[in-house]
């Protein structure tokens, strides 16, 4: 069982950065894959960026990338995701999710994710 909680969502204006955290609990936080998901209002859940197990393998969506940067510290069982040159389109309500590492897989769907967080609200005015 993992549970993840995120941080660091915010206003900010457009070109401006924020760095989310996804801080997970249990001691085998290196044992699981994760991914930065989004969600707004009236759309699907659009899939960011994700990380395997030990940070050597990460994968983005088109849409960020070049702008958006995921990272881990399976020290501090916590997964980043470094947002630059924020955009009014990149609104949205950010969450983290995890699957066991022998799961993962770059790109995957959310569909096969297993533990998700409540999620930190990111609003980038124009």
């Amino acid at each position: 069982q993992v549970q993840l909680v995120e941080s660091g969502g915010g206003l900010v204006q457009a070109g401006g950065s924020l760095r989310l955290s996804c801080a997970a609990s249990g001691r085998t936080f290196s044992m699981y894959g994760m991914g930065w998901f989004r969600q707004t209002p009236g759309k699907e859940r659009e899939f960011v960026a994700a990380i395997s197990w030990s940070g050597g393998s990460t994968y983005y969506a088109d849409s960020v990338k070049g702008r958006f940067t995921i990272s881990r510290d399976n020290y501090k069982n916590t997964v980043y995701l470094q947002m630059s040159s924020l955009k009014p389109e990149d609104t949205a309500v950010y969450l983290c999710a995890a699957v066991p590492s022998r799961r993962w897989s770059a790109g995957m769907a959310g569909s096969s994710y297993d533990y998700w967080g409540q999620g930190t609200q990111v609003t980038v005015s124009s």
